[in-house]
């Protein structure tokens, strides 16, 4: 178990650091990871979500932290894009569907930092 959310957390920070901003540093995207985690604790425990956004979250979870993936992860490279592929997915179809207004109540970085979502997720930065 512990082993499969190390795991979660080494797919997001590779994530973040490919879909990082033009002229944004890796150091950077690493530095949103906890407000991102804390973005989708907060949507996740959000009664007034839709069941869907929250049924997405907890799903990703469980799929990370699952043992048997899609593609094995002892596979060099590609053992970890089928968790890259997943969870990019799930965080642009959470952070869309969730509203940018959602999305700004719960986050608890800095507006840098979530303008900086906003672009990863492909959403417009300002309303």
């Amino acid at each position: 178990m512990i082993g499969g959310l190390l795991l979660s957390w080494l797919v997001l920070i590779a994530y973040v650091w490919i879909r990082r901003p033009q002229g944004g540093s890796a150091k950077e995207g690493v530095r949103l990871l906890p407000d991102i985690v804390r973005l989708f604790r907060a949507i996740a425990a959000d009664r007034s979500m839709g069941r869907g956004v929250r049924f997405r979250l907890w799903l990703l979870l469980v799929y990370l932290a699952f043992p048997i993936d899609l593609v094995p992860d002892f596979i060099p490279v590609i053992g970890y894009l089928d968790d890259l592929v997943i969870m990019s997915a799930v965080f642009r179809s959470v952070i869309r569907r969730s509203g940018l207004e959602a999305v700004r109540r719960h986050w608890t970085g800095t507006p840098a930092g979530l303008e900086a979502v906003l672009r990863l997720a492909r959403l417009p930065v300002e309303d």
